[in-house]
């Protein structure tokens, strides 16, 4: 049996893998694009055969293609949707602009595949042809970014459920912790105290507005152009075809999705991905942030913070025994910052627009699929394999909330700021406490000494006392 098969485009003949479900043009933008190795995400394909699921049904039931050809790109879409023949698509995620090579390659692979189910080996396109049957009443200009928006939902429901289990650990933590006494730190010095499980419900906090603000952002990609084909016109489509398209989208997909209130700005403008990645890029923010404290907090352990332990995952050094880094707060860091640069790209490409059409679209989509792929398997380790198993050491904790200077704040309204401002200089100088110095100087009653400078008393309002 023959290596290869031989198609034919408009350009003339190109050779094939004959066992390939892909066809000429991927044949073409295999050679053309050998950039990165990467290819496209899995959401990506599940959206585009879906896609060509509903389109098939549409053209279907309007009578624009037959039942055979409908029934047999439907089971083929739905093959693909679940997860088979992915291997068959080959264009690297860097590739000809709008996403032509990466359509078509799902066009060919959809066309061979139904030709099979038809009896047809591949490259035969007899009954069933990629442009003219897979493709009817459609355009990459409205295939790819409809596509690029359900992909990014599919994929933000795998990163939801990870969101909610990390806040929801962070916040068990938050009660776990809630009656750590530590020293506040402002400025990296010494501030007024906190409870650990203050901190840690601040984290909860700021991943659950994150998580909803990324929620808020995806509602905007609901709002389809598809079915507007080459410039937003819906040149070539049945005027019943974009509704029936729409409607049968949402029922394969599980989304609630809608017509654009205009199908040019649907094609032109890509706001609602630059929207979404923006927010990503929050997240990311946020993650930096959470992921250096939980760094500074468990450093040492004899030379550093050492308030609370982080789980041992592995050995830290290929020189120095026993040392154990805070590897998953180190991963976080690293992601997160991937994730920045994938918003600047997107930014740039979706700016990068001209009159009726985005040809940067593949890097939309490459940058903000990867950026939601990595983030849900990052968070999901460092939920699984770092925060639940975070202990405190109590001991560290209390000692430095007794011994921060900042405890004399709670003196200014007995003494006055610069009263309490020369005692904080003569502690440091000195190296006696705060509550040493104050007794010591007879500027509190043991009463009041109790009550104003117990550092317990200071991580929540109340009302002054005489």
């Amino acid at each position: 049996m023959p290596d290869t098969r031989t198609e034919t485009d408009s350009l003339g003949a190109i050779e094939v893998p004959a066992d390939a479900l892909y066809g000429a043009q991927t044949a073409r933008a295999i050679a053309n694009f050998p950039i990165s190795g990467l290819k496209a995400s899995p959401f990506l394909i599940r959206a585009l055969a879906m896609i060509k699921h509903a389109a098939a049904e549409a053209n279907e039931s309007l009578g624009l293609i037959t039942k055979e050809q409908g029934s047999a790109i439907q089971q083929a879409a739905q093959e693909i949707v679940h997860g088979r023949h992915h291997d068959h698509f080959v264009v690297d995620v860097f590739q000809a602009g709008a996403g032509v090579s990466l359509h078509m390659n799902t066009n060919e692979v959809i066309a061979n595949r139904a030709g099979q189910i038809l009896g047809e080996p591949p490259g035969t396109y007899k009954k069933l042809h990629p442009n003219d049957h897979v493709n009817y009443g459609q355009s990459t200009n409205d295939v790819f970014p409809t596509a690029m928006r359900l992909a990014t939902l599919l994929a933000l429901e795998d990163l939801y459920p990870v969101l909610n289990d990390l806040a929801a650990s962070l916040d068990a933590k938050a009660r776990e912790f809630k009656d750590i006494l530590k020293a506040g730190r402002t400025h990296m010095q010494d501030a007024v105290p906190i409870t650990l499980g203050q901190e840690f419900r601040a984290y909860t906090v700021a991943i659950q507005k994150c998580h909803q603000h990324i929620a808020r952002t995806a509602e905007s990609l609901r709002e389809l152009g598809l079915g507007g084909s080459a410039v937003g016109t819906g040149l070539n489509t049945h005027p019943d075809y974009r509704q029936r398209a729409i409607d049968n989208l949402s029922r394969i997909s599980g989304f609630e999705l809608a017509p654009a209130e205009d199908l040019r700005y649907a094609m032109q403008s890509n706001a609602a991905m630059a929207d979404v990645s923006a927010a990503l890029r929050t997240l990311a923010l946020e993650l930096i942030r959470i992921s250096n404290d939980l760094r500074l907090l468990s450093s040492g352990p004899n030379t550093g913070f050492n308030e609370i332990h982080l789980p041992s995952l592995q050995p830290g050094s290929s020189i120095m025994p026993g040392k154990v880094n805070p590897v998953l707060a180190e991963l976080t860091a690293m992601v997160a910052f991937q994730v920045i640069g994938n918003d600047t790209a997107t930014a740039y490409a979706v700016q990068a627009g001209q009159l009726e059409l985005n040809v940067m679209m593949p890097t939309m989509a490459h940058n903000t699929l990867q950026s939601i792929t990595i983030l849900t398997n990052t968070l999901r380790q460092l939920d699984h394999h770092s925060i639940r198993g975070i202990t405190a050491n109590q001991e560290r904790c209390a000692h430095y909330a007794a011994r921060t200077i900042a405890l004399a704040t709670a003196l200014n309204p007995y003494i006055g700021y610069a009263k309490a401002a020369a005692l904080v200089k003569e502690s440091v100088a000195s190296g006696q406490s705060i509550v040493a110095l104050a007794r010591e100087k007879k500027l509190l009653t043991e009463e009041q000494i109790a009550e104003i400078l117990d550092p317990k008393n200071m991580t929540e309002p109340r009302a002054r006392k005489s």
